[in-house]
């Protein structure tokens, strides 16, 4: 059903020209591990939209640093080194990248206007995002910081550690970090963001998709309560799977995040989380 949709009506920007007719950027802003991707991919169902295939550092073309080419790609928040990687304005072309975007995006409607798209280190460019972007929107969304960190810490940590340091304390960090970014973020721009959790994306589909039509009414057949394609093999509706990730975290692994998150205590709670956890 769906895929016959996308084999028959698929639109690709290299036989269209998006620049045409792209008047707003939406860019979804969001620790790794939080549902960007999922949300992001939401997206891909509406006539209104064009759309990657894959998050925005990792099209072809993209210039600019990207988190599968080094040791921190999980964790590029951590410290003040990794986060200047992806802070310093030097090594972006935004210029050749809309280019390489606006090349390989795809749509079901030639005549849209919205391009969306997302990538967690942008996280850390919202101000430059909104600069070199016509008309940039943002949707922030975040996670309660456990289940970030246990869908990190299923992957192999790659970052160096420094003496006295463990994974877990290194995770709690990048996500402290991102939290306090992410809030800071959010008080700058009140205008053109909209701040979305997680829990609210799969808990209350309808009304989270409610307010994103309010927030970006030029999207108007967004829908959120459908399947989505996951990792392109199969399609999945929106499922809160916090549980299951807290199930999968080990006691020592909570007592040790436990104690890195409580440096960030004031952001995680701030954002709505309890920084102890709520198991």
């Amino acid at each position: 059903m769906q895929s016959a949709r996308m084999a028959s009506l698929l639109k690709f920007g290299a036989q269209h020209d998006p620049a045409q007719t792209i008047r707003t950027h939406l860019f979804v802003i969001s620790p790794n591990n939080s549902g960007s991707t999922f949300l992001r991919r939401s997206f891909e169902f509406s006539d209104k939209v064009w759309w990657l295939p894959r998050e925005g550092q990792h099209v072809p073309g993209y210039v600019g640093p990207f988190t599968r080419d080094s040791h921190d790609s999980l964790t590029w928040n951590a410290s003040a080194d990794s986060r200047a990687r992806y802070c310093d304005p030097s090594v972006y072309d935004w210029q050749r990248t809309r280019k390489a975007w606006y090349f390989l995006a795809r749509s079901y409607g030639v005549d849209a206007s919205v391009f969306v798209t997302s990538s967690p280190p942008f996280l850390l460019n919202m101000d430059v995002l909104d600069q070199q972007f016509d008309d940039a929107r943002f949707i922030l969304l975040t996670r309660d910081p456990y289940a970030v960190a246990e869908g990190i810490l299923r992957r192999p940590i790659e970052q160096r550690l420094a003496a006295g340091d463990n994974k877990y304390q290194l995770v709690a960090r990048h996500i402290g970090h991102c939290f306090r970014w992410q809030l800071r973020n959010r008080a700058n721009r009140q205008v053109n963001s909209i701040w979305l959790t997680y829990e609210s994306m799969t808990d209350d589909p309808v009304g989270t998709a409610a307010r994103i039509r309010q927030f970006m009414p030029m999207i108007d057949d967004y829908a959120l309560d459908q399947p989505i394609p996951v990792k392109n093999r199969y399609f999945e509706t929106a499922r809160n799977m916090n549980g299951d990730a807290f199930s999968r975290l080990q006691p020592h692994a909570i007592d040790d995040l436990r104690a890195g998150f409580a440096d960030f205590a004031d952001e995680i709670e701030a954002l709505g989380y309890a920084w102890r956890g709520l198991f």
